[in-house]
């Protein structure tokens, strides 16, 4: 880790394609922000990411990174912290690929509680296949291919999160770019698995939850005096749909990490030369 690391260090030499305008270039942003101010660099992170408007955001960062499975960056960003907890890892993606085909996987990252942080760039609507609606919409949200609207409640995904066990749910907006950044810095400070849901509106295909839109709805809970380090709080700001909060909705303290929970510790990269004792066995066995 180091000091002298500036947000910019974090920024490849690649062009990001999303559209002008899109929510997702804030979000990256307060990424890099965010780990930079941590004392991270370049060489000791690990993004992943899924499929969708999001997917190519660790081709955007410089730092290791792998462009997953749909569905599929959380269990990949578990397991390379497994193997190296020294590595600080940053899982990205959208809300349909974290919250439909990966909510699953959602689900068991959150109650495992790694020390890692998820970022959710949530549209409430598929962009990349142009403009479907996703768990996130709204009931009546209308698209091409769903005319009346989805007719089903969207996901909740920071109940899910808290019925799930999670240790760590906020939820920021792109275009405010302090705020933004603070929480995620406190998702990567805090000691678990830190889970943080931003609003990163779709200027192309969802002409319902804009900038606009958010600027006037959101409430931040810097300024009420919400504690988040109370669960029942917590539950009634997350289950209050009239209201969209910015900000630490929950936050355990006393979290202990998956690894320290377990004694995981040392690069797995670290070993011995040669294949461990009875390995060749096991493997005539089955093979």
């Amino acid at each position: 880790m180091s000091s002298d690391v500036r947000f910019t260090d974090f920024k490849s030499d690649k062009q990001p394609t999303w559209c002008p305008g899109c929510g997702d270039f804030g979000t990256m942003n307060g990424m890099m922000k965010a780990l930079a101010e941590t004392g991270n660099d370049p060489d000791n992170t690990f993004i992943v990411a899924g499929i969708g408007c999001s997917g190519k955001i660790g081709t955007y960062m410089h730092s290791y990174a792998l462009h997953g499975v749909h569905g599929r960056a959380l269990p990949v960003g578990i397991g390379v912290k497994m193997a190296n907890p020294d590595l600080e890892v940053m899982v990205s993606g959208g809300d349909g690929d974290g919250y439909s085909i990966g909510a699953g996987h959602f689900i068991h990252a959150v109650r495992r509680n790694v020390d890692m942080s998820y970022v959710v760039m949530d549209n409430r609507i598929y962009g990349l296949t142009k403009g479907q609606a996703s768990p996130t919409s709204r009931e009546d949200f209308e698209t091409s291919t769903s005319p009346d609207g989805p007719n089903q409640p969207p996901v909740n995904p920071k109940a899910l999160a808290l019925a799930s066990g999670a240790t760590f749910i906020a939820q920021s907006f792109s275009s405010n770019a302090q705020r933004h950044a603070e929480i995620v810095q406190q998702a990567v400070e805090h000691d678990g698995f830190g889970f943080v849901n931003v609003y990163s509106p779709c200027v192309t295909f969802n002409d319902v939850d804009t900038y606009d839109y958010f600027r006037d709805a959101i409430v931040d809970l810097d300024e009420t005096d919400h504690d988040p380090s109370d669960r029942d709080q917590a539950k009634d700001k997350i289950l209050e749909s009239e209201k969209e909060y910015m900000g630490v909705l929950y936050q355990d303290e006393d979290s202990v990490p998956f690894e320290e929970r377990e004694g995981v510790e040392g690069s797995m990269a670290e070993i011995p030369d040669g294949a461990p004792e009875g390995a060749m066995d096991l493997v005539r066995e089955f093979y």
